[in-house]
């Protein structure tokens, strides 16, 4: 793939994000920011059976971690735990397939510090 399809799978993950909202009753509520930049992620998951069921995020701040925080629930929904701590954040960068900048990084990987907090 081309890095504009890359491009646009971001532009369509931050304009429509997949899991957006947070979910009730969750079993784990998760929040975490970027100081730096002002990014805030919540995520909110029903973990059922040793495997995250439902998962849902909301977010403030740019598009990458939007987009990301997207992408991240699309990765997990219907992995076990131990599945997900397996998860790398180069593997999970290898998911957004572009380019970035290191203050970017910082903020596609907020999303990501976030679930690896799951116990």
């Amino acid at each position: 793939m081309d890095e504009q399809l890359y491009r646009d799978i971001i532009l369509e993950h931050w304009k429509y994000p997949h899991h957006y909202g947070l979910i009730t009753n969750p079993t784990i509520s998760i929040t975490k920011n970027n100081p730096l930049c002002g990014d805030v992620i919540t995520l909110t998951a029903k973990i059922t059976e040793g495997k995250i069921s439902e998962i849902g995020f909301e977010s403030e701040g740019c598009a990458i971690a939007k987009a990301a925080a997207s992408i991240l629930t699309d990765l997990v929904e219907g992995k076990t735990l131990k599945e997900i701590k397996k998860i790398t954040p180069e593997a999970f960068l290898a998911e957004l397939a572009v380019v970035l900048t290191p203050s970017r990084t910082k903020c596609a990987l907020l999303s990501f510090s976030a679930i690896k907090n799951i116990h």
